[in-house]
Order: C-alpha cells, then sequence, then structure tokens
C-alpha cells in the first residue's frame, strides 16, 4: 500500500513532531478480522485431519472462547490516535480493503457450507455445528455491513446491502442509520434494551420492532417521492430481494436439503446483531427535553469497550460512543472517551453474560445503577411506556409540516457537514430540485449521520 499515515499527517499544518511521526500501531492487526469469514474452511479442514465432529464448531469455539481469552490476556486498550491524525487516517484507502475483503471470504465460505450440508458423509451434529460457525460468520459480516453502510459512497452502501444478504437482514441498511441513530437510548428505539429486560424478552421486541420501522421509514421517504411502498427504489425491498436471490440460487445448486440450514445459520448471524445492540445502551437513556425531543446522544448514553482482541475483530465497534457522535467516521479513526461508561469485557465475553439473564443483571444492573447515582429515574427502565412500538415506528419526516423562512438556500449539518442546498434538493429523500428549507419537515434528520435535526442545522451564507 503506497499511502503512507505518517507521511500525510507530517504534511499537515500545525502538526508537531510527535504527531509527525505517529502510525497506527494496529495497522496490519485489523486483517485479523478477516480470520472471521474463513472459519467455514478452518472448521472442514480440522474435521477433514482429525475425523472430530467437533471441527465444525470451529466458529462459536474460537469467538466464544479463544477472542474472551485472548482479550483477558491482552487487556484494554484506550489509547486513540492524535487528533491532527484523523483526517490523513480516515483517506488512507488500505483500510477500507480491509471491510472490502471480508465479503468475497464470507460469500466463499457460505458456498463451500451448503456444499459440505448437501453431503452425505457429514454428521448430523456436524451439519449443526457448521451452522453455528457460518452464522458467526453471518453475524460479524452484520457488523461490516454497519462500517460500509454508514458511508457516502454509493458503492460501499451497495457493498453493505450484499453483506446482510447472507443474514437476510438487509432491513438494518434502512433501519439502522435512520431508526436507531436517530432514537438510540429513549424508549422509542426497538434496538435500545431497557434495566431488568432479559435479552430473551429483548429479542422479540427489536427484531419485530425494526422491522416495522424499517418499512415506516421507507414508506414515509418514498411518500415524499411521489413513489409506491413497491418498488425496486425501496431500500427494505431491494435488500431482501438479494436474500431471496442468494438463498433460491444456493438451493437450486446444492438442493432443498440444506434450506434449514441456510435459515439456522441466517437466525444465528441476525441474533448475534441484536444481542450486540442488547448491550451497546442497556439501561441508559436521554433524557427528554422541550418539545418532546430528547437530548443529544452523548458519550454517556453507550456502553463502551477497549478490549483490543475483540476491537480488532469488530472493527472499533466497541468504541461506541464516538461512533454514535460521527457516524459517518471510519472505524480506524474512532476514539475512547473517558465519559463513557465502560463494560468489564469484551463484547464477546459480554454476549456470553447476556445469555444467562441472572449472571447479567449481577454483572450490569450495579454499573447501571452507579451510573446514574443511584437515581433510576433517570435510566431506561423495563415497564409499560405510553410510547409504544407502534408510535415509535412512525419514525421520520412527518408530512406536511413547514419551517419558517430562513434568507438562505444552503444549510449544513454541524455533526457530519452534510449540506442541503434548496438548488438541488434531495432527490433520495423526496425534495424536488428548489424544494424550499422551510418545506422540509421539521421532523426530519441528516440523511447522512442521522444524529441532527433539521432545527441544528445552520445556514450558509453564500
Amino acid at each position: 500500500m503506497t499511502s503512507n499515515v505518517g507521511a500525510a499527517v507530517a504534511r499537515m499544518s500545525g502538526t508537531g513532531p510527535v504527531d509527525a511521526t505517529w502510525r497506527d500501531p494496529k495497522r496490519y492487526a485489523w486483517l485479523l478480522g478477516l480470520l472471521v469469514p474463513v472459519l467455514p474452511f478452518v472448521a472442514w479442514a480440522f474435521a477433514s485431519f482429525t475425523g472430530s465432529a467437533l471441527s465444525w464448531f470451529a466458529g462459536p469455539l474460537i469467538v466464544f472462547v479463544a477472542i474472551p481469552l485472548l482479550d483477558l490476556a491482552f487487556g484494554p486498550d484506550a489509547k486513540n490516535p492524535p487528533d491532527q491524525a484523523l483526517s490523513a487516517l480516515e483517506d488512507d484507502r488500505y483500510y477500507r480493503w480491509c471491510t472490502y475483503a471480508y465479503l468475497p471470504l464470507q460469500y466463499g465460505g457460505l458456498v463451500l457450507a451448503s456444499w459440505l450440508w448437501s453431503r452425505g458423509d457429514v454428521s448430523l451434529v456436524g451439519k449443526l455445528g457448521l451452522a453455528l460457525t457460518v452464522g458467526c460468520v453471518a453475524g460479524i459480516a452484520i457488523n461490516t455491513a454497519h462500517e460500509l453502510g454508514h458511508k457516502r459512497d454509493g458503492l460501499e452502501r451497495w457493498l453493505s446491502k450484499i453483506a446482510l444478504a447472507q443474514s437476510a437482514y438487509g432491513h438494518f441498511y434502512v433501519e439502522h442509520n435512520r431508526g436507531h441513530h436517530v432514537r438510540v437510548a429513549t424508549p422509542e428505539d426497538p434496538a435500545s434494551s431497557r434495566y431488568g429486560e432479559s435479552f430473551y424478552a429483548f429479542w422479540p421486541r427489536t427484531v419485530a420492532g425494526s422491522l416495522l420501522s424499517s418499512c415506516a421509514i421507507e414508506r414515509t421517504r418514498l411518500k415524499l417521492m411521489k413513489r409506491s411502498f413497491w418498488t425496486w427504489k425501496n431500500d427494505v425491498l431491494n435488500a431482501w430481494a438479494m436474500t431471496v436471490v442468494l438463498f433460491a440460487a444456493l438451493v437450486i445448486a446444492f438442493g432443498r436439503g440444506i434450506l434449514p440450514y441456510v435459515l439456522l445459520q441466517a437466525v444465528i448471524g441476525f441474533s448475534l446483531l441484536e444481542v450486540v445492540n442488547y448491550l451497546e445502551h442497556y439501561g441508559l437513556l436521554r433524557q427528554e427535553v422541550s418539545g418532546g425531543r430528547f437530548e443529544r446522544c452523548m458519550p454517556s448514553h453507550s456502553w463502551n469497550s477497549n478490549h483490543t482482541v475483540s476491537n480488532v475483530f469488530l472493527y472499533h465497534l466497541q468504541r461506541h460512543s464516538d461512533h454514535h457522535a460521527h457516524p459517518t467516521r471510519r472505524f480506524q479513526a474512532l476514539r475512547s472517551f473517558d465519559t463513557a461508561p465502560n463494560l468489564p469485557s469484551g463484547y464477546a465475553t459480554m454476549i456470553l453474560v447476556a445469555l444467562v439473564p441472572p449472571l447479567w443483571r449481577r454483572v450490569m444492573d450495579g454499573r447501571v445503577e452507579a451510573h446514574y447515582g443511584g437515581n433510576m429515574s433517570l435510566a431506561n427502565v423495563q415497564q409499560p411506556y405510553p410510547r409504544s412500538i407502534e408510535a415509535a415506528k412512525a419514525t421520520g419526516p412527518a408530512l406536511g409540516t413547514h419551517g419558517g423562512h430562513v434568507a438562505a438556500h444552503r444549510f449544513q449539518c454541524p455533526g457530519c457537514g452534510y449540506v442541503y442546498d434548496e438548488r438541488q434538493g434531495h432527490a433520495r429523500e423526496g425534495f424536488a430540485p428548489g424544494t424550499p428549507w422551510a418545506s422540509v419537515p421539521e421532523t426530519w434528520h441528516c440523511p447522512d449521520c442521522g444524529v441532527r435535526d433539521k432545527v441544528d442545522f445552520t445556514p450558509m451564507r453564500g
């Protein structure tokens, strides 16, 4: 790779001598993330060599045994890149290829698994173990899709949908960016777990709520475009279509007998996503302010972890507060905040804890209580809420609302820098060229970061 972050930083104005020599210490460690999609190949190789059915369980053994042990051995790493290095670090295309490369390996492993499921010489236990292994790949592929889907580049957004096809969770592309990032750490968010809520209660709520929310968001967007919900431009439907084509192709190629295993790995994959969602905001609550709005998402509204090994395998997903503050920021540039609450271990370990509700509550409830100084009226507590999922799913621009006139033609999101230009409009959001800012609904959110509301945008002169 010809790009040199250190040299680029040295050329930046105002960079001190220490920053000029800075190098990303994890630069080549990020390649370890590509070990995950080759797990089906590893399982096949070990099963062929040893004849042991245990080999087919390579995925869960590595993800939930080896990685937690390595987290314990290597501990946390809270060091951040210097501020002056962030721009050059994000521009280094080497890191993008670390995520791009996941996809061909991911689908190579799925094709291999489908071939193995179709054979008669793999036992039922072996096939189930392989489904668990492939499900681990699918679940972590959602994390890769998460990284890609937040970017402005059209190619990366399409790659995000492709990565989601294996887990049949294409609606995540819409719901996460336009739903979760808007409502995170509020009672309305189906992907934010509540204090006292077990994972097994959270799972059906988040699976159903996220599905309904994604459809409502797209229906509203397409209505603004004067289009039917039933169009190929619907990002929920075209993402699901990828899954239908993928699964049909696998069944045609390898027979109907593989379908139960293909479906099982998909459920395992999206369940891994949802258990991670369960960890990330458990019991945390943004306080409601005037006009029914919630305070801006702060570092204190996400659980973080700096455990080195799991962060490498998850592209810094555990630096979750900075991700919510800067959703378009690339993984290698995400920072740790001293003010953010921290989990006692990495995600791989905490997933296992979450699967045992009494243990989870013993580990986490005290941390939530300490975070709020014992005042649990400030926490997101499991109880009947007046705002149901049915109300929450109606997120997105409300039709027919209008803001006041501002003597400017361009308006900028202070969070990510997105600019709405009245002369250009935003066709994908349903705003034709010439649509005035006053006609953009008051409930509209930044289409890039999803963090800032219309009211936060600042007029740009000239």
